[in-house]
């Protein structure tokens, strides 16, 4: 019976130092210092409450970083973000309106062990060219897809060609990125649906109604070339925020909705940028990723 009782306790044991490793393993590791990097989908533009340093970024204290940051209580977090930030501002300052964004790596520390970075639809004015030329040409042809012909020139889809530029350069950044800081978790975060998978909404996205599958189709592959980049770098990660936002696009209504439609929301957000609810929702999906 001493034998039984003794082999029991070892058991119990065993069972107790494998039940506290198992713990130990599932804990949400702590991170010192964490750094953001991006674009205007990253800063935030005109989410309550904006940053003044510079002013120019209009980087919000609610963007998906600073959520992120409290949600799992980092020691010390640094947002270089900025409206507008292609991927060479990460190793050249950003001029904006009322001063000058340091060079977005300037953040980076060798001690950082956390760094998200969401950055390349500025790269060749990506965004920027369909927002300025596929409203306009809507009323063309409502029900066709203008911007996609006028983008496409002997079968080649010219805004599509931009990106495989676009992903070496994301390359470089990453690299850039562990180069500076060795020992970081680095997050590359894809870009929220705008478009919705079904139906149309002309008066907040006022593009052609063919027009709305060739969008969504422009922003998978410019998520598909950041995930690319993360898959030749072979050290960080890729975060599709594009999955999860599904329903969850302009065309929806207020509240619902992580993406903003044509018009200027002086309180919530920039023309085609993401409500609160968006960055929200990003810093959820980020927060997972973290935790597995």
């Amino acid at each position: 019976m001493r034998i039984i009782r003794i082999a029991l306790a070892a058991i119990a044991a065993i069972a107790l130092l494998l039940s506290t490793a198992a713990a130990a393993s599932a804990a949400p590791r702590h991170y010192r210092h964490y750094v953001a990097l991006g674009d205007s989908y990253t800063s935030g533009p005109l989410i309550p409450l904006p940053r003044l340093d510079p002013f120019g970024c209009f980087r919000s204290t609610s963007n998906y970083p600073s959520l992120l940051a409290d949600a799992i209580d980092v020691d010390n977090f640094t947002d270089v973000s900025c409206g507008g930030a292609n991927t060479s501002h990460m190793t050249n300052p950003q001029n904006v309106t009322l001063g000058q964004n340091a060079p977005q790596f300037s953040a980076l520390r060798p001690d950082t062990d956390l760094v998200t970075v969401g950055i390349g639809g500025n790269d060749s004015s990506l965004f920027g060219t369909l927002i300025d030329t596929c409203p306009g040409l809507r009323a063309s042809d409502p029900t066709g897809n203008p911007c996609q012909q006028h983008f496409t020139v002997d079968g080649v889809d010219t805004i599509k060609a931009l990106l495989p530029k676009t992903q070496a350069s994301i390359q470089q950044v990453l690299a850039g990125i562990h180069e500076r800081s060795p020992h970081a978790k680095v997050l590359a975060i894809g870009y929220p649906r705008i478009a919705p998978a079904e139906g149309y909404c002309p008066n907040v996205l006022p593009f052609a109604n063919g027009d709305y599958a060739w969008l969504s189709s422009v922003e998978e592959a410019l998520n598909a070339a950041v995930n690319n980049a993360v898959e030749a770098d072979g050290e960080a990660s890729y975060v599709d925020t594009y999955t999860p936002s599904y329903g969850h696009d302009a065309c929806q209504p207020h509240g619902v909705a992580w993406i903003n439609g044509k018009d200027l929301n002086l309180l919530a957000a920039a023309p085609y940028h993401p409500f609160y609810e968006g960055m929200a929702g990003e810093a959820k999906v980020i927060r997972q990723h973290l935790r597995n």
